[in-house]
């Protein structure tokens, strides 16, 4: 299956404080056997709290989700169906590659493998292409299309594309605190 091509452009300030371009490229999809056919772009990310000016480089983001205050800027394609590992899939290895590639995602999910997950994250999320349903507790179901919008706050939810074309998603997460009920992801 043929992803997307995403290209990023990051903007800073040189010495002088003038805005350049200081990085212009292609962003290779993260994909993994665990879940075939499911590639996501981890397009940016930071921990601290941005200051200006800035030189546009990378800042430490070494966890898949942001902690508090953090924050994340992905995009995910989502295929038709329930994306299903080969049978002969080595599980451990599937397991250490996912999270070589995407640390810390596996641990928010919820056992059993059909993708309900709990962040500490705000996320604002915008359906580009395809069409997706929002699952949420209780089988609470939302059909999304291109165009449409969703404010995710750190509520309990899941992605299924029930369409016939990929779905392409854009997301910005915002670490948040939780307070009261523990989540997979505080409960560690």
């Amino acid at each position: 299956m043929a992803h997307t091509r995403i290209r990023r452009v990051v903007t800073g300030h040189d010495a002088e404080g003038k805005a350049r371009v200081v990085d212009d490229a292609m962003v290779e999809p993260l994909t993994t056997d665990l879940i075939p056919g499911v590639a996501a772009y981890r397009l940016w990310g930071r921990d601290d709290h941005p200051t200006f000016p800035d030189d546009g480089s990378p800042r430490p983001a070494p966890t898949w989700f942001p902690p508090r205050n953090g924050s994340r800027f992905m995009i995910n394609e989502i295929p038709p169906g329930t994306p299903t590992p080969h049978a002969d899939l080595d599980l451990p290895a599937a397991l250490a590659d996912l999270e070589r590639k995407m640390p810390g995602a596996m641990a928010v999910q919820e056992p059993g493998g059909d993708g309900m997950h709990t962040t500490d994250t705000i996320d604002y999320v915008m359906v580009v292409s395809g069409e997706v349903t929002l699952e949420l507790d209780d089988g609470e179901r939302t059909v999304l299309r291109a165009g449409d919008v969703v404010v995710q706050n750190g509520t309990r939810h899941g992605w299924r594309n029930h369409g016939t074309e990929p779905c392409v998603i854009v997301g910005v997460a915002v670490g948040a605190e939780r307070v009261g009920a523990p989540t997979p992801m505080t409960d560690q």
